[in-house]
């Protein structure tokens, strides 16, 4: 009967110990998602984005498909860096639009190439694409299939890419 106080005074700290545990990693859950100025900040909506982006691939392709330069090059930052596989790095709009003439003009007529977003992260602003390349014959052959990174940029409430990076698969021997 002389340990009853203290088992009960024990108890007691340990369920005070667990309520302050508790309520700390609350307190640090609300605070990683609180943004610079203290409100809770929204979770971007993921699938709304990799549509958007979608949207910007297709329209880049018909651009691509249609052999039309500018058109392809409207979609990158006037800061933008492209890094292609076994080619110099291109900064600036100017140095990727020669590149993109250059590009086109080598393309076998009637092939075809899209664009197929795998993965996106980043925000409302800034959002990263995990993609792949296919391009096809006027036969519908597969001639060509590779893997890029694009990191797109909201600027005046239009992506524009600002830096993207791609390669080349192993081609079938």
């Amino acid at each position: 009967m002389k340990n009853q106080p203290f088992s009960l005074l024990a108890i007691l700290c340990v369920a005070l110990s667990f309520l302050t545990i508790g309520c700390n990693s609350t307190a640090t859950d609300s605070a990683a998602n609180t943004d610079s100025t203290g409100q809770v900040a929204a979770k971007p909506d993921m699938v709304a984005l990799k549509a958007d982006i979608q949207a910007l691939e297709n329209q880049w392709a018909a651009a691509d498909n249609a052999r039309d330069a500018n058109a392809t090059t409207d979609f990158y930052a006037d800061d933008a860096v492209s890094m292609a596989n076994n080619a110099p790095m291109l900064v600036g709009k100017a140095a990727i639009l020669k590149d993109n003439q250059a590009s086109l003009a080598k393309r076998p007529k009637g092939a075809t190439t899209s664009y197929e977003i795998m993965d996106v992260f980043g925000d409302d602003n800034t959002v990263t694409e995990v993609s792949k390349t296919t391009r096809k014959d006027a036969s519908g052959k597969v001639i060509y299939t590779g893997k890029y990174m694009a990191i797109w940029e909201k600027r005046d409430g239009k992506y524009l890419c600002i830096r993207d990076i791609s390669n080349d698969d192993v081609k079938a021997k």
